[in-house]
């Protein structure tokens, strides 16, 4: 019985698929491959899962229905879909909006109705986002709180997927749970998130830009902590009475000095910064944490990575990926 992992060529993606077989499993990926950020990169990941023999790919977009449809009809068998697929970016979502009302909104039902369709789909587990918490000031976030006051439109879409997973839980009984990121960084990470920014800009000799003037938090969480997380959560689907839906926090449950992590990054090349502090930008929030006291009951997922530990690691693949 084949997994299907949407946004297999991503950087969360990949890792989700290589985990899967690198314990047996197959699966089926998809993948649009846009040129939001360097496809190379994109492309580098998808040889190396193509080693595997047990991986299927589809160059498709997840918003398209009819190529959905044509894939499903040639893996009735899929039991569990892993929706990692989205348009990321709290910025660039003031400059394109429709890329994320095309990738996550009509994408998020695409890929509902995918497994409201397949028969033998025990479970619908897809990307959320720290950011549907937008200005909260109760630390740390829990899924208990509110969430009705996006500041950003991506936070709002995904807010959005999380609103239509209830509904056809509610509806079709399709088990559903939605896996709230926070600040994910490692090998093969994006090129837009900071670690990525503030690594290449470094050794390039060039200028990073701290906004907030330096006066921001996050919670870092190593790619492996999460896949570890991901991976557990989908071989089990919510249970008890009522509807089969869930959130979850899924983060490494420390809120970390951006500062610190720049200075992690500066110890780790040997090099330092030179650092442009600039005003917070919109859409920005000054700090996140995830309260992952659910996750931690119902699938005893502990994170285990701290920045000390997963930065080296990143700037080690960085160096030797771009050979710098």
């Amino acid at each position: 019985m084949p997994y299907l992992v949407t946004g297999a060529a991503g950087f969360i993606g990949f890792h989700t698929c290589k985990s899967l077989l690198d314990r047996g499993d197959r699966v089926v990926g998809v993948d649009v491959v846009n040129d939001y950020y360097d496809p190379s990169l994109k492309e580098a990941r998808l040889r190396l899962l193509s080693e595997y023999p047990n991986f299927t790919f589809y160059r498709s977009d997840i918003a398209d229905r009819v190529e959905v449809e044509k894939m499903a009809a040639h893996h009735p068998d899929i039991t569990r879909i892993v929706h990692l697929a989205a348009q990321p970016g709290v910025r660039y979502s003031l400059q394109n909006p429709y890329a994320y009302t095309h990738s996550n909104i009509t994408g998020q039902i695409v890929m509902l109705e995918m497994a409201r369709n397949l028969k033998l789909c025990e479970h619908f587990v897809y990307a959320s986002s720290s950011s549907v918490y937008g200005s909260n000031t109760k630390l740390p976030f829990s899924v208990e709180d509110r969430v009705d006051h996006p500041i950003s439109l991506y936070a709002a879409t995904k807010k959005s997927c999380e609103l239509m997973a209830h509904c056809y839980s509610h509806l079709f009984q399709i088990p559903t749970t939605g896996l709230r990121f926070f600040t994910v960084y490692g090998p093969w990470g994006r090129p837009d998130m900071s670690a990525f920014l503030f690594v290449k800009a470094i050794l390039d000799g060039k200028p990073i830009k701290v906004f907030n003037n330096g006066d921001m938090r996050r919670d870092f969480t190593y790619v492996a902590d999460i896949v570890k997380g991901i991976i557990a959560v989908v071989d089990r689907h919510p249970s008890g009475s009522g509807v089969p839906y869930q959130i979850y926090n899924i983060g490494n449950h420390r809120s970390e000095s951006l500062m610190r992590f720049i200075g992690v990054i500066e110890e780790s090349l040997g090099m330092k910064a030179n650092i442009i502090f600039e005003p917070i930008q919109p859409g920005d929030v000054k700090e996140t944490f995830a309260d992952i006291d659910l996750l931690r009951k119902d699938f005893g997922f502990e994170p285990s990575t701290s920045i000390e530990e997963g930065v080296p690691k990143f700037v080690h693949w960085y160096r030797e990926f771009y050979g710098k």
